[in-house]
């Protein structure tokens, strides 16, 4: 498993869990939920923010939300 704030722009991957527990309620209710399957976009210049695709949107997440999400890589 790796952290979202780790993959490199143009990756998809799948939601395994998530480590902040302060978060989890907002990403959840944005469809960023276990097993769910994202795309990292876009990456900022320095790194933060980035953009994902998930549920059918894009969605911009700071660096620090993006470290608490537990991903692993798909096929």
């Amino acid at each position: 498993m790796k952290r979202l704030s780790e993959i490199k722009q143009g990756k998809t991957v799948k939601i395994v869990s998530f480590d902040n527990n302060e978060l989890l309620l907002k990403l959840m209710e944005m469809g960023c939920l276990p097993g769910e399957k994202i795309k990292i976009e876009q990456i900022a210049p320095l790194g933060d923010p980035i953009s994902i695709a998930v549920a059918g949107y894009s969605l911009s997440l700071r660096l620090n939300e993006a470290h608490g999400i537990l991903v692993e890589e798909t096929q």
